[in-house]
């Protein structure tokens, strides 16, 4: 019978084996360091804009798999987004990820493939791990050249 998590188990694994967006980029407008002292996670994130439009978004660095994965997710998800719209969805998917509130359909469906890295919720230490990239992103958004930490 097909499980929606061994689906979700497949999406993470596959984005941390051969994550997406993987690499420096030279030209970017933005960049953010985050790190996660917990599980030693570390990331370089790139941005780069035209007007208001993240044109280009990577990462480098090394980390666990839901670190990997959540990052190449996150680049894939925000590429040709408004500064808003990427805003937007860093709230959505932190709250959800936060068990803030409680995802219904639509909102998944909204998320794609973001939604398989919400199972993390039942296990605290690794909502870190999701979330690092996010952070530094919104920190890159926002122009802040302190290094982004979990803790």
């Amino acid at each position: 019978m097909f499980d929606l998590k061994d689906l979700y188990q497949e999406v993470i694994v596959d984005h941390n084996r051969s994550p997406r967006n993987f690499g420096k980029l030279d030209d970017a407008d933005y960049r953010a360091e985050g790190f996660n002292p917990l599980c030693g996670d570390r990331l370089n994130l790139y941005l780069k804009m035209d007007d208001d439009r993240i044109q280009d978004i990577s990462f480098d660095g090394s980390g666990c798999a839901i670190s990997v994965a959540s990052a190449s997710l996150m680049t894939e998800a925000l590429k040709g987004k408004t500064r808003d719209e990427a805003e937007k969805v860093f709230h959505e998917f932190h709250d959800l990820v936060m068990d803030k509130k409680q995802g219904d359909m639509e909102s998944l469906e909204h998320l794609g493939k973001l939604a398989a890295l919400l199972g993390v919720k039942e296990y605290p230490a690794r909502v870190k791990c999701a979330t690092l990239c996010w952070h530094t992103m919104h920190s890159a958004l926002e122009g802040y050249t302190t290094p982004v930490t979990t803790e």
